[in-house]
């Protein structure tokens, strides 16, 4: 069995230099973590978002906190592992913003 490394909290300079890369995310103002809300055509296409989501969220380890209603996906990521934003959230966030363009 091998040990999981846990994940440091971003420094400033890295939230400065990565957060840029990351459209439409914003910081929330009682946590340290990031939210965006995808909205969709349908309900199938968040759906849909949320599959592809889900699968890579598992193989990276990293789950977001959702909420889904009809087309809009609501979305918090933080690093429990380091209570706070992580290069995971970054790169979780990234892939969520390519996907919902594919869709």
């Amino acid at each position: 069995m091998t040990s999981r490394q846990v994940p440091e909290k971003l420094t400033s300079d890295e939230r400065k230099n990565l957060f840029s890369s990351l459209e439409g995310w914003t910081m929330e103002s009682d946590r340290d973590a990031i939210r965006k809300i995808f909205m969709f055509k349908s309900f199938n296409q968040a759906w849909g978002f949320m599959n592809r989501v889900a699968l890579v969220a598992e193989k990276m380890g990293h789950h977001p906190e959702w909420f889904n209603v009809y087309n809009k996906v609501d979305i918090v990521l933080t690093t429990h592992d380091c209570d706070g934003l992580s290069v995971l959230d970054v790169e979780l966030a990234k892939k969520m913003n390519l996907f919902a363009s594919k869709v």
